[in-house]
């Protein structure tokens, strides 16, 4: 755990485009560990998935350059693309459509939807977060979150509170998997956990208690509709080797219920396009897609006898002073935080908090690291006001930063 323990006492003046702003020294402590840190840990841990973990990391402090890196050196990948007549070939057998929009279609006719995500990819949680408010308005009221821990006082994230802390789950650090808690609050879903409760349960028991903790939460409301968020492999239907049925699988068993299922990781995009699924790189991706075939069927992701669905497509990041492109877009602003006059030693954590949000216990809405004044500090914000933290672990500012 990082912290930094200082009086309110020093207040600072500087001017920043069209206003002055006030610096004050902020006690403020933070579990989101600097890049440094990271590093200090991969050399000396031994074990075989401290790349994963480090992507996790990575991804859980905004660094979604770095989170692709480590996934692809803990996976190993090594590609070949098709050759131009396949790529060809593959134009001709399928049409792209907009992933939103296909799935917003799918959904008036089922009661439950299922989308995955890669926990070191944090556009997964942002794509959910684009669905979520048209969902709502087909009767999805609902939302079951995998990440989302007991911990957490959840009447109070529901009712009173309305945003993540610290306690509310691991991967829910993230701001991007922060700021979905937050939207589907301020819609007025319903949040809850489904994950077993027992620690030790891993494989088909846990498949088994995710599902069972899902049915019970749809026998309690029988007439209203639900979004599960999961990981990976619990979005598959159908007989799973490992676990002979995933968690999606066994809702379907207790309940009746079949629902639409969404894969998101099998076709994602990897730290370089050369790492890419050769699909993805054929089909030239623009915008989130579902594709089609001539007798107008969405391609499946498929594993063995296993099956989601649909399987999305989703571009390939751009990236804007090492910030990914679509976390400027979908309301968000690219907010330059000016640092030249911030009188602090680098390297700093820049974290964004919604005015009001407890700081010292509430996921941030973006955090970057930075490492001098001379480089650009670019935020994805919507219009609001925020508090914006500055720390380098042993010292912390704040001010506050409107967002027209």
């Amino acid at each position: 755990m990082r912290a930094t323990f200082h009086l309110l006492i020093a207040v600072v003046f500087f001017t920043s485009c069209k206003e002055e702003k006030i610096i004050e020294q902020v006690d403020f402590k933070t579990k989101y560990m600097f890049s440094s840190e990271i590093e200090s840990q991969l050399a000396k841990d031994t074990v075989s998935w401290k790349y994963q973990i480090a992507a996790s990391q990575y991804a859980t402090k905004g660094d979604y350059k770095n989170a692709m890196n480590q996934w692809d050196i803990a996976m190993g990948i090594k590609r070949k693309g098709f050759t131009e007549d396949r790529v060809d070939s593959i134009n001709q057998k399928y049409t792209k459509v907009n992933a939103n929009d296909y799935i917003l279609e799918q959904a008036e006719k089922n009661q439950v939807i299922i989308i995955n995500e890669a926990h070191h990819n944090s556009f997964h949680r942002s794509f959910t977060k684009s669905l979520l408010k048209q969902l709502y308005d087909l009767g999805y009221k609902n939302l079951g979150l995998e990440a989302l821990s007991y911990k957490d006082d959840l009447d109070s994230l529901n009712n009173i509170r309305k945003y993540p802390i610290q306690k509310t789950g691991y991967y829910t650090k993230d701001p991007q998997f922060g700021n979905l808690i937050r939207e589907a609050l301020e819609i007025g879903y319903t949040l809850f956990p489904y994950e077993t409760k027992n620690e030790e349960a891993n494989g088909k028991p846990r498949e088994i208690d995710q599902a069972k903790n899902i049915q019970k939460a749809i026998e309690a409301k029988p007439n209203e509709k639900f979004l599960i968020h999961c990981g990976y492999d619990h979005a598959l239907e159908g007989n799973y080797d490992y676990w002979e049925k995933a968690m999606a699988g066994r809702l379907t068993e207790y309940t009746g219920i079949d629902p639409l299922t969404i894969n998101q990781v099998k076709y994602s995009q990897q730290s370089t396009s050369e790492y890419n699924f050769p699909l993805l790189n054929a089909l030239d991706i623009k915008e989130s897609s579902v594709i089609i075939d001539k007798k107008g069927k969405p391609l499946k992701h498929k594993k063995g006898d296993a099956w989601s669905d649909i399987a999305i497509f989703h571009p390939t990041s751009t990236y804007i002073n090492n910030r990914p492109d679509w976390l400027f877009k979908n309301g968000n602003q690219n907010v330059t935080i000016n640092l030249e006059k911030i009188q602090i030693e680098f390297p700093i954590m820049v974290l964004a908090f919604k005015e009001g949000e407890n700081i010292n216990m509430a996921v941030p809405i973006d955090i970057t690291e930075v490492k001098s004044s001379k480089e650009t500090c670019n935020l994805g914000l919507k219009k609001g006001t925020y508090t914006i933290v500055i720390t380098n672990g042993n010292e912390s500012l704040k001010f506050k930063q409107p967002v027209d």
